[in-house]
């Protein structure tokens, strides 16, 4: 059976959204229907998706450009790396209304897509008071939600890392409220790992695993998670370049299930000093979490997959 997915992206920020939709786009029985971009800023991060689409050779997959960085829904102001570095040529801006984006929205939900959010969760929240109800029907997986720690080895990281929900701490608490999602936090999500040994695959692939790349090697000297993640913890490959949070979610959201173990907890969310807290008690709202992967087996399945010709 055709599964079909939606994806809501800040792509062109960390790379691992790039990363999501070049092994969507592989995935095998998946139809993409459309990608709304969050956080955008005039229609770069639509450009971006739309460039990176039409590499693959799916021009024909809808793009529209959601909340606005000018909106002032954002805790800072969310930027863009160098894209000289990044990108092989300029990208032009693909501006759209934001009423475009949330129809983009409604119609994947309407036609039974599983939604995926991987950046925050503003155009989310705009959905839902613009159609009251409308994400209680949705088979939603959101890439965030902090109700554990990572585990030992790994990044010793605490819920203000939890960037898609604590850069829009009003959304994500109204999104938690009014929906039934799945949750895929990244105290599971940072056990996977972009690494400096998939480079060569990446580069004798096709096109938009070339782009990984470039953009990698790039990600790497900026951030430099080789030394600050990978040498200093156990869990971590020598040679990390980055984590796959946004991949292993939309995978869980298509069924991958190596090692994947979820479970119902009674959570609450409130917003406490400008940070949004989830804590378990007893009366809280049943809500599904991944509390489990395994982020080995998933970063070799991912390179498989995106290398795939």
């Amino acid at each position: 059976m055709m599964l079909k997915l939606h994806l809501d992206t800040d792509i062109a920020g960390d790379i691992d959204d790039l990363c999501a939709l070049a092994m969507v786009l592989n995935w095998p029985d998946v139809e993409l229907l459309a990608m709304t971009t969050v956080s955008d800023d005039q229609g770069r991060r639509a450009g971006y998706a739309r460039y990176a689409l039409e590499l693959a050779g799916r021009g024909d997959v809808a793009v529209a450009a959601g909340a606005d960085v000018s909106l002032d829904y954002y805790r800072g102001r969310p930027g863009f790396p160098d894209e000289k570095a990044y990108w092989p040529e300029p990208i032009p801006p693909a501006p759209t209304s934001l009423d475009q984006a949330l129809s983009l929205l409604k119609k994947s939900i309407e036609q039974g897509a599983i939604i995926t959010a991987i950046g925050p969760f503003t155009n989310l929240a705009l959905l839902e008071k613009r159609y009251p109800g409308i994400l209680r029907s949705a088979r939603l997986y959101l890439m965030g939600g902090y109700i554990f720690p990572p585990g030992e080895g790994f990044p010793d990281w605490d819920h203000k890392a939890d960037y898609n929900v604590q850069i829009d701490v009003a959304s994500a608490q109204y999104v938690f409220e009014r929906s039934t999602p799945t949750l895929v936090p990244f105290a599971v999500t940072v056990q996977t790992s972009l690494r400096r040994s998939h480079l060569s695959a990446l580069k004798q692939s096709g096109p938009l695993a070339q782009l990984i790349a470039r953009q990698a090697e790039a990600f790497a000297r900026d951030e430099n998670f080789e030394a600050t993640y990978g040498q200093t913890c156990a869990g971590l490959p020598d040679d990390l370049i980055n984590f796959q949070h946004d991949p292993l979610a939309c995978a869980i959201a298509l069924g991958w299930n190596e090692g994947v173990e979820l479970s119902e907890f009674p959570l609450k969310s409130e917003i406490k000093h400008g940070w949004l807290w989830q804590s378990i008690v007893d009366n809280g709202k049943l809500t599904r979490v991944v509390t489990r992967a395994d982020g080995d087996k998933f970063s070799e399945f991912w390179l498989d997959l995106v290398t795939t010709v």
